[in-house]
């Protein structure tokens, strides 16, 4: 009897073992965590609510960072393709203890498809979906949005418009609209395609293009934004959008970082700006997101 109870005791314990080493390492095999990409996952029921997954090796929900990346287009064209090829490497690089989630959103179409805030809702959507899987992923809550042009404009929206389910820890805009009012203005050839985006113009619709506009939603509790503008840019207006961003944040007493490229375009950089561009990145993410 004694001896029974005895290995009864034992398998007890090793079956206490077994599951705790389960549960801390979320492998299920008591080794070290792998990385691990999934690529098109839905958060979403239409085809182009999916997004590309990377997720660091040894990564933990209390330790590991996130960052969404966000492409441009003009809401009507892009491809979250637009930064795995750009520019994946060149963060895993750079931050690799980040867990990357690379979205794409239901675009704009004339006449009058995925109107605003279409875009806008499926990063929200995008959002909410990582947050309440940052356990199966095994992530933290600390997001981090980076965008470009469009992309940039919704990465601003998303973090200064919204604090739930989860409050940004920073921003990073390269070229992004941020005044909806003075993009319609300054680019008269686009004015068609804003005002169907928009369902109307500033005239006749001025509350959507507020509503649409990151600088409309500036306070003193938006998360650290670093802006990354071009002063060649043909499509957003260094002054009348990145600058005026910067000043706000300022006024604000948001922590904000305004890099300015004299001869930079709308994203047509060279080797040298990209490097100088990620250099400042990596710095100010490091001593912002903690």
């Amino acid at each position: 009897m004694k001896t029974r109870k005895f290995f009864l005791l034992v398998f007890t314990l090793a079956v206490v073992t077994i599951s705790c080493s389960k549960n801390d390492t979320g492998t299920g095999t008591g080794g070290p965590i792998a990385e691990k990409n999934e690529l098109n996952v839905a958060y979403g029921t239409n085809p182009l609510q999916k997004m590309d997954i990377y997720l660091p090796a040894n990564r933990s929900t209390a330790t590991t960072k996130v960052i969404i990346l966000i492409h441009g287009g003009g809401w009507v064209s892009g491809d979250k393709a637009d930064f795995t090829s750009a520019n994946l490497d060149t963060i895993k690089k750079r931050m690799p203890g980040y867990a990357i989630f690379n979205i794409n959103y239901r675009l704009g179409a004339l006449p009058a498809t995925n109107t605003f805030p279409t875009q806008e809702l499926d990063v929200k959507a995008a959002v909410e979906y990582i947050y309440g899987n940052r356990n199966n992923y095994l992530v933290s809550d600390k997001f981090v949005l980076m965008g470009a042009s469009a992309g940039a404009h919704l990465s601003l929206l998303q973090a200064y418009k919204y604090t739930s389910p989860v409050k940004i820890k920073a921003v990073v805009d390269f070229f992004g609209p941020t005044d909806m009012v003075a993009m319609y203005n300054d680019n008269p050839g686009s004015q068609l395609a804003m005002a169907a985006l928009l369902n109307g113009t500033p005239s006749t619709n001025l509350s959507l293009y507020q509503q649409s506009s990151p600088l409309f939603f500036v306070n003193a509790a938006n998360p650290p934004t670093i802006i990354l503008q071009g002063g060649a840019d043909p499509l957003v207006n260094a002054t009348t959008q990145s600058l005026a961003l910067k000043n706000k944040l300022v006024t604000a007493g948001v922590t904000n970082q305004y890099v300015y490229y004299a001869t930079g375009g709308h994203g047509d950089w060279d080797v040298a700006t990209y490097t100088d561009a990620y250099n400042n990145i990596q710095a100010f993410l490091s001593a912002n997101v903690q």
